[in-house]
């Protein structure tokens, strides 16, 4: 449909002031495939005479007033009446302007008071299916029991309106010829028998119509409550889809917060990995430095005892980085244990030859010849700093100890 600047006339009349016999619908489908085009077929009938702002608009089945309608089209008006008014008209209505879903339809003609001149039957916007032949065949009914309705009364009306004028003619008749004419009374009767016979038939006539007038209404009702069953399925279905949606959404999330996990223990076993390297070289490293540590006690101990000291009765200070830490060898883990010792704490070998009489001082190792007899040779040697006992005869020994101490 193409775009239009202006509404088209329309107004709140309602289905049963409209007048949907003056324009008739050609070869409308039970359902239009969506997607095409929808060419519309109707005929003018002598009635109706069309005017410029007339139009043809697409309803939802139970429309209430032409304000309804869905799209429409302008209609074109013949420009010859008298010849093209048995012809068919067509309007065609394009695909995108036309509804998605799969409700009740149907095309009316409306004129530029906002009157409904016509009414098609009602079809659908869907793909076919197996269905469809039960379909047609339901609105084929209906259409053929309301045209029979639509026939039926106008022959009763026609049959009554004779009716009711002849019997008027009878009893003008009657009237005149009473007085004169009194064997016309047994042909009034049977007249009058008659008349009342067919009275009776057309009653049951006119409850036959209101029988199938009440069975259409109840299909009507049947076919409402099955659409609104439709909605409240199709409702349902959107809320389930709606659900589904949310519930993959927290899917995603759970399965993205799981991988961050995922990585984050992967990063800390690698790094306990790298912790459980380090830590397992670093015990490997202390056990070798101790082992190194144990020889150089051992190697020390030796030494110590090759020179006749005890390395538990050595009084020495380790010295710090700022006193004896240039002087240090390097290959030594505990360092000299001689280094501590102060030289004014180790007396030299003069002052500590004494004598342990007299207490007289011994120089250079010589012992005045005066004093000889007044001094006897000791029977054993005590180092004046560790208290150490040698015997006598180990004087070079104990000479060798007493300077180790002034080292």
């Amino acid at each position: 449909m193409e775009e239009t600047v202006e509404d088209p006339p329309t107004s709140a009349v309602l289905l049963d002031h409209c007048y949907f016999s003056q324009v008739i619908f050609n070869s409308v489908e039970k359902f239009y495939v969506p997607g095409g085009d929808v060419t519309c077929y109707y005929t003018l009938t002598q009635e109706f005479i069309p005017r410029r702002k007339d139009w043809i608009g697409i309803f939802r089945v139970g429309w209430k007033t032409t304000r309804e309608y869905y799209t429409f089209m302008w209609v074109t008006s013949p420009s010859d009446l008298n010849r093209e008014l048995a012809k068919k008209q067509e309007v065609k209505f394009k695909a995108y302007y036309l509804p998605k879903d799969d409700e009740y339809y149907q095309f009316c003609y409306v004129d530029q008071d906002g009157v409904v001149r016509g009414a098609s039957i009602p079809f659908q916007f869907r793909p076919e299916n197996e269905e469809d032949i039960l379909v047609v065949t339901t609105q084929e009914e209906l259409e053929t029991l309301k045209s029979a309705t639509q026939k039926l009364e106008e022959k009763v009306k026609a049959q009554k309106d004779s009716w009711e004028a002849e019997l008027l003619q009878l009893k003008e008749q009657n009237q005149k010829m009473s007085s004169e004419n009194k064997k016309m009374g047994v042909r009034v009767e049977e007249l009058q028998a008659q008349l009342s016979k067919q009275e009776k038939e057309m009653a049951k006539l006119v409850q036959g119509d209101q029988d199938k007038t009440e069975q259409l209404e109840r299909l009507n009702e049947e076919k409402s409550q099955l659409l609104l069953t439709l909605t409240q399925q199709r409702e349902h279905q959107k809320k389930l889809e709606q659900r589904v949606e949310v519930m993959k959404q927290e899917e995603t999330a759970a399965l993205k917060k799981q991988q961050a996990f995922t990585d984050e223990n992967s990063g800390l076993s690698k790094k306990l990995s790298e912790n459980k390297i380090m830590y397992n070289a670093l015990q490997r490293e202390k056990e070798r430095l101790e082992r190194e540590n144990d020889l150089l006690k051992k190697e020390n101990n030796r030494l110590l005892s090759y020179m006749g000291l005890d390395f538990d009765s050595l009084s020495y200070q380790v010295p710090t980085a700022d006193q004896g830490g240039a002087g240090r060898n390097p290959a030594l883990v505990y360092g000299n244990p001689y280094s501590g010792i102060q030289e004014s704490s180790a007396p030299s070998l003069l002052a500590a030859r004494k004598c342990p009489t007299c207490k007289s001082d011994f120089a250079d190792d010589i012992l005045d010849p005066a004093l000889e007899p007044q001094h006897p040779q000791p029977l054993c040697l005590n180092c004046p700093i560790c208290g150490k006992t040698f015997p006598a005869k180990d004087k070079q020994i104990f000479e060798d100890h007493v300077y180790c101490h002034s080292l």
